[in-house]
């Protein structure tokens, strides 16, 4: 029983310092963005929570004539896992608080707004409105409960 509890510990410890890693990258990369949004523009403020959200649920309409948002796919909670709307596969969440895995690697974290942003918005996105939904993602720390059957 002894060793069993060590063992449950030494993982609960594994994956707090996991999440904690996720989440220090994610706040590296806002930094990142938010040098690169002042080179861009001198009067950048710095990254907002609010913008983010704004951004992150602003409808467009697409080159094919469609409404979307990032939410479109990613929910209104980025806590929550996501369904791609045109393959129904599942995307996992965006936090890093609950996915230790979103936003671990500069490069593909920078190809996919390049990928996704082109889809949407017809052209890459700014490094202002990065560093804000980066800003705005690491605020949704707890999925959405399920509701009761």
């Amino acid at each position: 029983m002894k060793k069993l509890s060590i063992l449950l510990v030494a993982l609960l410890g594994f994956s707090a310092i996991s999440a904690h890693a996720s989440i220090a990258n994610a706040k590296k990369l806002v930094l990142i963005y938010h040098t690169q949004a002042i080179a861009e523009n001198k009067e950048f403020a710095g990254p907002s929570v609010e913008e983010g959200k704004a951004f992150f649920n602003n409808k467009v309409k697409t080159a094919n004539g469609k409404e979307t948002a990032c939410a479109s796919c990613h929910t209104a909670n980025p806590a929550d896992n996501g369904k791609n709307i045109v393959t129904g596969k599942v995307i996992k969440p965006l936090s890093p608080v609950v996915n230790t895995k979103r936003f671990s690697d500069f490069d593909k974290v920078e190809a996919k707004f390049t990928q996704h942003c082109v889809d949407i918005l017809g052209m890459d996105c700014t490094a202002a409105q990065k560093a804000n939904y980066i800003s705005y993602v690491l605020t949704e720390k707890t999925p959405t409960p399920k509701a009761k059957k």
